[in-house]
């Protein structure tokens, strides 16, 4: 019994012994020194604003057409006798081509009968100036020159006329006759291709059937839409209108089998009235030849193609292009100064430009021109980075914050 008491006392004594020990080194435990968290400036991207000359340009879009293109009809009524191999659908004519042959038979007939009433009618006035003649000797034979005047109807002067007024009605007829027959033969109005065709041997038209479409290739049109402010920025007012090369500089382009294509116009006009319906007002471009010398390397700018357009505009001496990133809701934009603050300004924006704004003034040449997000307010520090990455800091390094810096590196050296 006294064994185990001695056995138990030991085992207490041990414990409490070392719960001491522990007591005492933790007492004795030297007390961490406290640090403040050091606070960290949020990132920005930022790129210096440099001034240069800007060309201002204008992009839109539009659907090429011809400058011409008319609906051929025939004129008389018959039974189509040929039709020409190029008045097909997209066949090449040339102005004067003969495109559809109506039959002629009837028409030729006509022309002849016409020929016979003219000869016939200028017999009768032979006749009748002849008779008048006589009439007015024997009026002044029997009359023995006695002063009076005679009768018209004594002279015949009504039949000469009657006879006159017959000779031109049956010049007329021939002449109706002759275009008539004329118009037997459909001719091509100018040199363009073929849309559409409605005629084929043997078929009959009356006149004003439609028998194809047809369009010209010497020009083609582009209608550009266009906003009050791309107008502005042009510098053109309504109305306006150019002669040949003399407007803006127009290249469109389109992705064509896989291929981008460009061509080169010009702007010749602008309407004179706005769309109701969108509130723009439409300019008109003009490409020569598309076909020809103004193809791509001989790839045509087809009609109806669909394709955008830059409007060369005038130039702009000094002006700096901010990205739509940087500008606020209200214009304004973020820059970083000499201290790595946070500053606002507000630039004289004088045209849109792509993905961003062309602005001429309001920034100083070489400003930190923010282009991020960011999430601090003015006045706060930033810490700015060139888009590579890159440090973009201005702000001195402080000299008392090295000199402190250095002392207690070297009190922390002597101490080891």
């Amino acid at each position: 019994m006294i064994r185990k008491l001695v056995v138990i006392g030991g085992t207490l004594g041990v414990l409490f012994f070392f719960v001491a020990a522990i007591s005492v080194m933790g007492a004795l435990r030297p007390e961490p020194e406290k640090q403040e968290a050091e606070v960290v400036a949020p990132i920005a991207f930022v790129r210096p604003v440099e001034y240069g000359p800007i060309n201002l340009k204008v992009k839109t879009q539009g659907e090429v057409q011809p400058r011409r293109e008319i609906q051929l009809a025939a004129q008389i009524a018959g039974r189509i006798e040929s039709v020409s191999p190029s008045f097909a659908g997209g066949g090449v004519i040339k102005q004067g081509d003969v495109l559809v042959t109506i039959e002629d038979d009837d028409y030729r007939l006509a022309v002849t009968r016409a020929r016979a009433t003219v000869a016939q009618s200028e017999q009768r006035l032979a006749v009748e100036e002849a008779e008048a003649a006589l009439a007015a000797r024997d009026y002044a034979e029997l009359s023995g020159n006695d002063g009076t005047d005679p009768s018209l109807l004594a002279l015949r002067k009504p039949q000469l006329a009657a006879a006159e007024a017959d000779l031109a009605s049956a010049k007329a007829n021939l002449a109706d006759a002759e275009l008539a027959l004329k118009r037997t033969r459909i001719r091509a109005p100018f040199d363009g291709r073929v849309r559409t065709i409605n005629a084929n041997v043997g078929q009959y038209v009356a006149p004003g059937a439609n028998l194809g479409a047809v369009f010209s290739t010497d020009v083609a049109e582009v209608r550009l839409p266009l906003t009050d402010s791309d107008l502005a920025k042009l510098q053109l007012p309504f109305a306006f209108e150019a002669e040949g090369t003399e407007g803006p500089e127009v290249m469109l382009t389109a992705d064509v089998a896989g291929q981008m294509r460009q061509w080169k116009g010009y702007l010749v006009r602008v309407d004179a009235a706005i769309d109701s319906s969108t509130r723009q007002i439409s300019a008109i471009a003009e490409v020569i030849d598309p076909y020809g010398l103004g193809s791509d390397e001989g790839f045509p700018m087809a009609f109806g193609l669909f394709v955008n357009a830059e409007i060369d505009g005038p130039d702009v001496e000094r002006a700096t292009t901010i990205p739509l990133l940087a500008l606020q809701d209200d214009n304004s934009v973020f820059v970083i100064d000499d201290e790595d603050l946070l500053q606002v300004r507000r630039p004289i924006i004088v045209a849109q430009a792509g993905e961003g704004v062309i602005a001429t003034g309001g920034l100083e040449e070489g400003e930190l021109l923010v282009i991020s997000p960011v999430t601090v307010g003015v006045g706060q520090p930033i810490r700015p980075l060139y888009e590579g990455g890159e440090s973009a800091s201005r702000k001195p390094v402080s000299t008392d914050t090295g000199l402190s810096a250095a002392a207690s590196t070297g009190s922390q050296n002597g101490a080891n």
